[in-house]
């Protein structure tokens, strides 16, 4: 049996944000939805202090930010976005479009198509994420989108020239300066000036993950990607400062992330938090990480291997950070979580920042259903089918037929019968099921069964 040396908010308490949230989120959607740009403004002043007559960055402002990079800051960007677009397209190359005649005359294929227009949140009012530029508009545009939207807030009273620098060298067709839910509900909704997509994709706080909660299904979207989420799975092959390291590591992101360490070892455990104590007085930004582990810190000592697989299970966490002397019996024994990170010499800023995995993640326990952004988010799998012969449209049609019978389907059962009427060369009296064909051994006519 699992104990717990320290826990996180209770559920309650969580309900209880969450329901303010959701009505923030509610007001605003529907303010931009009622205003368009006016709103869009107001909400900008409001919360990000930002305001200008559009916008969306002119060429000249994107080159000006690029001109504010050093040239390693340039190299570092392309080293980083080389790495997630070869994976992309690795990943792209993985899906086929398919066609096949599953039967005489009869042929059916898919084909994965592009959605046309995507729009890509980059988070940047804390912490200038440019990373979450390539994540987005380098895998959008592998995919094959045409047309690509970016929204990112102002960094202190002005354009991120980091993140505007990302997403103009990924691809961007359209960089816009906005964030939070106006951002969101602008490029869902539309405005006079921001054109409407078909996609949204893009992590971000919990306004921004709720905002994409309640547009879901008027576009889409890539999945729930709210306040970042962390697991450190470790036994005593590790040591204190290494597991403390990793779980602040991501605390940072805001204090409503979750960091969780799960460990066979309590001395360990015990050694872990005497080590975020201590890094937490050296951090620069412990203001945010220390609100975040004391709210929604844990730590939980299981009994094996086994039972941290079962209770790592249960969190389904974005993040999952494995340092045990087996990680691969994770790997292998694993089922919920967002992206793994296989022993000490990874670790999740790798996965964030530049190795090549997308880092926009699930969040909120939907690992459970669903893994995170890639090109295949993009992509919709849609069918096609051809009947080449007028037997097959027959053989096929009269099924139909009686299968449309079965659910009293009349309408859809003609649709059937007039195509074995006239390929079939059958006489099938108007709104009845077409009765099976009887094959006789000695004659080549065939001639439907009689009651």
């Amino acid at each position: 049996m699992a104990t717990y040396l320290k826990q996180g908010a209770t559920a309650v308490a969580r309900q209880e944000r969450d329901l303010q949230v959701r009505e923030t989120v509610e007001r605003i959607l529907a303010d931009v939805q009622a205003r368009g740009d006016a709103a869009v403004r107001e909400l900008s002043v409001r919360f990000d202090g930002w305001d200008r007559d559009s916008y969306r960055l002119s060429s000249a402002e994107i080159d000006a930010c690029m001109a504010a990079l050093s040239r390693q800051d340039i190299a570092d960007i392309e080293f980083a976005q080389t790495q997630v677009r070869n994976f992309a397209r690795i990943q792209r190359d993985s899906m086929r479009d398919v066609e096949v005649e599953t039967l005489p005359g009869v042929v059916l294929g898919h084909r994965n198509i592009p959605v046309n227009a995507a729009g890509c949140y980059v988070p940047g009012g804390k912490y200038p994420l440019l990373a979450s530029a390539h994540m987005s508009v380098i895998t959008a545009k592998v995919a094959g989108v045409k047309r690509v939207a970016t929204c990112a807030p102002p960094f202190q009273g002005k354009p991120a020239a980091a993140i505007v620098a990302a997403q103009a060298m990924a691809g961007a067709d359209e960089i816009y300066c906005l964030g939070g839910v106006q951002a969101i509900a602008a490029m869902a909704l539309g405005t006079e000036s921001i054109a409407p997509v078909d996609m949204l994709v893009g992590p971000g706080n919990a306004f921004v993950a709720e905002a994409k909660r309640q547009l879901f299904g008027r576009v889409g979207i890539d999945l729930f990607a709210g306040p970042t989420e962390t697991l450190v799975i470790a036994d005593d092959s590790v040591d204190g400062e290494m597991c403390a390291t990793d779980l602040l590591g991501q605390a940072e992101h805001g204090p409503d992330s979750p960091a969780i360490l799960l460990t066979t070892s309590r001395s360990l455990a015990e050694d872990t938090l005497r080590e975020v104590e201590r890094l937490l007085g050296i951090l620069p930004t412990a203001a945010i990480a220390r609100a975040a582990w004391e709210t929604h810190g844990e730590v939980i000592v299981a009994v094996s291997d086994e039972e941290m697989v079962r209770i790592a299970d249960g969190i389904a966490s974005e993040h999952v950070q494995v340092m045990t002397r087996d990680p691969e019996y994770f790997l292998t024994n694993m089922t919920n979580y967002g992206a793994l990170f296989l022993g000490p010499r990874t670790n999740v800023a790798y996965g964030d920042k530049v190795i090549g995995t997308n880092h926009t993640l699930p969040t909120r326990k939907a690992a459970r259903y669903t893994g995170g952004l890639w090109v295949g988010k993009f992509l919709k799998t849609c069918t096609y089918q051809r009947v080449l012969t007028d037997e097959a449209s027959a053989e096929i049609g009269e099924i139909c037929s009686r299968l449309c019978a079965l659910e009293g389907f009349i309408g859809h059962g003609e649709q059937a019968n007039v195509r074995v009427r006239r390929y079939g060369h059958r006489d099938v009296p108007y709104a009845t099921a077409a009765q099976p064909v009887k094959i006789t051994e000695h004659a080549e006519e065939q001639q439907p069964v009689t009651a």
